[in-house]
C-alpha cells in the first residue's frame, strides 16, 4: 500500500494556521467588504426592531394624515369653481374663533388651525375672519358685543355706537353699493374652552341688557404725601412706554339671569350654524406617553377635523339634539376638560373675572333650540370616500426623491428624436 503523505504543517514562527476565507469570490473581485459571519447580538436586534417599528409607525401615520386631509380638500374643491350671482357681491365668509388653551399660549392653537383646518378651507375658496383670544373671556366678550350691536340697530337706532374696524368696512361697502352675502355664513370654534365662551357669549348677547352694568367704585384710602412712592411709569421716557391692551369688558349678565330675561323680538328663529373642532392638548412630563399616542394617531384627528370643516364649507346643518333635558351643546368635546392643567381649576384669575372654563355650561332652552350645527350630508360623505388620492401627493421627501431619480434615469435612456440640421435660418 502506498504511503500517505502527512498533512502539511505550518512553518515555524508563522503563528496559527490561516483560516479558510468565507468571502464570496465575486465580492473579492469587486473589492467589496466581506459579509458578516454572524447576526448582531440580541440587544442590537431588539434595538433595531424597536427603532424600525417606531419609524415605520411615524411614516405610516404621517402619510395617512396627509391622505385624509387631501381627501377632504379634494371634496370641497368644486366649491371654489362656483360662480356668484353678482360680480361685486361679497363671497361667503366664515368666522374662526380661536383662543389660547388653558395653561399655554395662542401660538399652539394657531399651529393647530394651520395644520388641520386651513388646508380644507383654502381649497374651498371661502373667505374667513379670525377672532383670537389670548386670555379667558376674550371670545365671550367679542361674541356678546357683536350681538349687542346687531340688537342696537333695531332697538336703539338713534344711539351712536363707537366705530370698529368691521363697522367702518361695512359702512364703506354700503356707500359703494356692494351687496353682502345673503346665504348661510356660520362659525368655526376650536376647542372646548373656546366653545364654552362662545355659548356664554350667545346667551349674554341675546338675553343680557344693551347697556353695561354700573361699575362699583372701590374705596381708596388717602395716602400721605410723604408716603407716596414714585410711579415707575412716570420715570420712564415716553418712547419706552408700550400701548396698553384695552381692558376686557365685564359680562352684562350672569348665568342666574337667564330664566328671568326676555328674548328680544328680533331674535332669529335659526342662529348661524357652528362647527366644533377638536383640540387635544395636554401639558406635563407625566403625560408624555399620552401625547405620544396622539402623535401616532394624527390620521384619525385629521379625518375628523376635515369632516367638520367640510360640513361648514357645504353649509348643510341640523338642529342640536336634546335628550332627557340635556342639550347636545353641553356635551360637545366635554372629554377635553380632563386634559386641562390642575391650576386652571384652583387658581383665581388676575384680575378677578368670571371663570367660564371651570364652570358648568348652562344653556337656556330658547337659545339652545335656535342653534344649529354643521353636518356632512350622506352624499357628500360618499363622494369623499370615493376619492382616490394619488400617491405622489402624500409621499415623503425620500420616496419623492427616489421617484424623481428613477424618472430622470428612464428619461435619459429614451431615444431622442433628432431633426434635420438646417442651420440658422436668420442668416440667410
Amino acid at each position: 500500500m502506498a504511503e500517505q503523505n502527512p498533512p502539511a504543517q505550518p512553518a515555524a514562527g508563522s503563528g496559527a494556521a490561516p483560516k479558510p476565507s468565507t468571502q464570496n469570490p465575486a465580492f473579492r473581485m469587486m473589492g467589496l467588504p466581506a459579509l458578516p459571519r454572524k447576526l448582531p447580538s440580541r440587544n442590537w436586534m431588539i434595538f433595531w426592531a424597536i427603532t424600525g417599528s417606531f419609524t415605520a409607525a411615524i411614516i405610516y401615520d404621517k402619510r395617512e394624515k396627509n391622505r385624509a386631509t387631501a381627501k377632504w380638500r379634494r371634496a370641497v374643491a368644486p366649491l371654489a369653481k362656483e360662480n356668484i350671482a353678482d360680480a361685486s357681491q361679497m363671497p361667503r365668509k366664515l368666522t374662526i374663533y380661536i383662543e389660547a388653551p388653558p395653561g399655554d399660549g395662542l401660538r399652539v392653537t394657531q399651529d393647530h388651525f394651520i395644520e388641520y383646518v386651513k388646508p380644507v378651507l383654502s381649497a374651498s375658496g371661502l373667505d374667513w375672519e379670525f377672532v383670537q383670544g389670548r386670555q379667558q373671556g376674550d371670545v365671550r366678550a367679542v361674541v356678546a358685543e357683536k350681538i349687542r350691536r346687531q340688537r342696537s340697530a333695531h332697538e336703539q337706532p338713534d344711539k351712536e355706537l363707537p366705530p370698529t374696524d368691521e363697522s367702518i368696512v361695512e359702512g364703506l361697502r354700503k356707500k359703494s353699493n356692494i351687496p353682502g352675502h345673503e346665504g348661510v355664513k356660520g362659525d368655526i370654534i376650536i376647542g372646548r374652552h373656546a366653545w364654552k365662551e362662545y355659548i356664554r357669549g350667545l346667551h349674554e348677547g341675546w338675553l343680557g341688557p344693551l347697556d353695561p352694568p354700573p361699575e362699583s367704585i372701590p374705596e381708596v384710602k388717602p395716602v400721605e404725601p410723604s408716603q407716596e412712592e414714585p410711579k415707575p411709569d412716570a420715570e420712564k421716557p415716553e418712547e419706552e412706554k408700550k400701548p396698553e391692551r384695552p381692558p376686557q369688558p365685564r359680562p352684562y349678565n350672569s348665568v342666574e339671569d337667564y330664566a328671568s330675561a326676555t328674548l328680544p323680538s328680533q331674535t332669529p328663529l335659526d342662529l348661524p350654524p357652528a362647527a366644533i373642532i377638536p383640540f387635544p392638548h395636554r401639558l406635563g412630563f407625566t403625560h408624555t406617553f399620552v401625547r405620544l399616542g396622539w402623535f401616532l394617531n394624527r390620521r384619525k384627528l385629521a379625518d375628523n377635523i376635515g369632516r367638520e370643516v367640510a360640513a361648514a364649507c357645504f353649509a348643510a346643518s341640523r338642529e342640536w339634539r336634546e335628550a332627557d333635558g340635556v342639550f347636545e351643546q353641553e356635551l360637545a368635546l366635554q372629554h377635553e376638560e380632563k386634559d386641562w392643567p390642575k391650576n386652571v381649576w384652583t387658581d383665581e384669575p388676575d384680575p378677578p373675572k368670571e371663570k367660564i372654563w371651570v364652570s358648568p355650561m348652562v344653556a337656556d332652552a330658547r337659545i339652545a333650540r335656535s342653534m344649529r350645527r354643521f353636518e356632512v350630508l350622506p352624499e357628500h360623505e360618499a363622494a369623499a370616500a370615493a376619492i382616490a388620492v394619488p400617491e405622489e401627493e402624500i409621499e415623503g421627501w425620500i420616496k419623492g426623491s427616489l421617484r424623481s431619480l428613477w424618472r430622470w434615469g428612464v428619461k435619459s435612456f429614451e431615444p431622442k428624436h433628432l431633426g434635420p440640421n438646417v442651420g440658422n435660418l436668420d442668416d440667410e
